[in-house]
């Protein structure tokens, strides 16, 4: 047989078929997949930290809404395994997750770990003395890093109130949750004559600029008896005042005017919810020259400024007391305590400067 050098070439130059080529490209490919997939894991676990407070709160509402855990783990930017290890390590006694007591659990293991050093008795008790102030023990740690140049983790000051708890100590009566951990109520929507939707509202009403207000109600335990408040959503300032009339909604638009009147010049936007009380919104607006905008119902974080205040002034008056207690007078000491308090969001400096810088 004639075997010619050119044929020995060709055949040394052969292609193999399509589907071998094909099938060769195919594993290239998941090879490659496969490792790049290691290295991603790798890297990931190289620059693991901790767990930010923002993303235990994104996966408690990621659970309440029922989405798949897959989901959540990607929309808080971690791999599965470590949302999986989040809920088994930081689940509460009823096997539930609070994304605040997960925090301070977590907290509290990072104070056990080997290094931690004891505090200096005169700096705790300078914390003792602010908790006595009703400062959360965020407030006192930003505060105190920022004003003077102390550094203490707000989770060692929380492990203080526990123990004195325990002890039979009463600081956790100055803890806004009084330690504990219950879920939010659900609101109701109310039909609302002519309301305008927050989807409505302009993009800059984030937050970020000043003269974007909330305002809410709370009501007593009769529900006859309800307290305004209103924050501006920048500096986080709040002002209340109790309503005469209750949930009277036309009253109400009254006493909104004479709270926000001296600021009319710099009022942009107002948001509130779908309470009967808010039904005079039309009210408000030609008073003060100002739109209302409503949040979605059972949607309250949509103003979460006004309701983190209201929280705040449940400090001071807890949720089974009676509106008539408290004077005009114990009204305006809490107004004045709330914004004399550091805020984490305002860098630990006071709302009530940040609020009035925008009018020298």
């Amino acid at each position: 047989m004639k075997n010619t050098a050119g044929d020995c070439q060709a055949a040394g130059d052969a292609k193999p078929p399509k589907s071998v080529r094909i099938n060769r490209q195919h594993n290239l490919t998941k090879k490659e997949t496969e490792v790049s997939l290691k290295l991603t894991i790798m890297l990931l676990m190289k620059k693991y930290k901790q767990l930010t407070s923002e993303q235990r709160y994104a996966i408690y509402l990621g659970l309440e809404e029922g989405t798949s855990k897959k989901d959540i783990a990607l929309r808080i930017g971690v791999h599965i395994s470590t949302l999986y290890r989040e809920l088994k390590r930081n689940k509460n006694k009823s096997g539930g997750y609070s994304w605040r007591l997960a925090h301070e659990m977590a907290g509290e293991r990072k104070e056990r770990l080997p290094g931690n050093r004891s505090t200096p008795e005169w700096i705790k008790q300078k914390v003792l003395g602010l908790i006595r102030e009703d400062w959360s023990p965020k407030q006192i740690s930003g505060y105190l890093k920022k004003h003077e140049n102390t550094a203490i983790s707000h989770e060692t000051i929380y492990k203080w109130i526990r123990k004195d708890k325990q002890n039979g100590g009463d600081l956790y009566k100055h803890c806004r949750h009084k330690l504990k951990h219950r879920k939010r109520p659900v609101g109701s929507a109310k039909n609302i004559p002519n309301r305008t939707s927050i989807h409505e509202r302009p993009e800059e009403a984030d937050g970020s600029r000043f003269g974007d207000f909330e305002m809410d109600t709370i009501i007593g335990p009769n529900h006859s008896e309800a307290i305004l408040t209103i924050t501006e959503r920048k500096t986080n300032y709040i002002m209340i005042q109790k309503l005469p009339k209750g949930r009277d909604s036309e009253e109400l638009a009254k006493e909104v005017f004479k709270i926000l009147l001296p600021f009319k010049d710099k009022l942009k936007t107002i948001t509130t919810d779908n309470g009967s009380e808010f039904a005079a919104h039309e009210l408000i607006t030609k008073m003060l020259g100002v739109p209302v905008y409503f949040a979605d119902p059972y949607s309250s974080w949509q103003k979460g400024a006004i309701e983190n205040g209201n929280k705040l002034i449940r400090q001071y008056i807890p949720k089974k007391a009676s509106f008539k207690d408290y004077s005009d007078e114990d009204i305006k000491k809490i107004q004045y305590k709330l914004n004399r308090r550091p805020r984490e969001k305002l860098d630990f400096n006071l709302p009530k400067n940040e609020f009035y810088k925008h009018f020298v």
